[in-house]
């Protein structure tokens, strides 16, 4: 399986860091997902391994690969998750830059209910060496 690794910012540097990680020990905590057809409305990550329970978050991104709006998310369970996919928000087009992003059970006033908003701390990103575990794939 190919990685969605496109060096264009120092940002887009820290997902190639994250996938490589995920792709050298399966064990690790990551994200694998490749470039998609999301015209049915919805988005998926081939394999997910998550420390502890929590969300698939998909952000729109853009040149940047800073983490914009959520447009979707998807509960995950810790450790192995497998073909989860997250149903779209709103309309994705073809060449669109999507961040599929691991985030947080904790912090929230409900278990079982996703609270983030952009930059808050409820249900937030997850974070490895300092760094967002995510990765950026291509709508196509």
């Amino acid at each position: 399986m190919t990685f969605s690794k496109t060096l264009l910012t120092a940002a887009a540097a820290l997902t190639l860091t994250a996938s490589t990680a995920f792709a050298d020990g399966h064990g690790k905590i990551g994200v694998m997902a490749e470039d998609q057809d999301v015209s049915g409305g919805t988005v998926s990550a081939s394999e997910i391994v998550a420390g502890e329970n929590g969300y698939l978050v998909v952000h729109r991104t853009g040149d940047d690969m800073k983490p914009g709006p959520v447009v979707g998310y998807s509960p995950i369970k810790k450790g192995k998750n497998m073909d989860v996919t997250a149903i779209l928000t709103e309309e994705v087009m073809s060449g669109d830059k999507l961040m599929l992003m691991i985030h947080s059970e904790a912090g929230g006033m409900e278990t079982g209910v996703f609270e983030y908003t952009l930059g808050a701390k409820e249900d937030g990103p997850i974070r490895m060496d300092g760094n967002l575990v995510m990765t950026v794939i291509s709508a196509k």
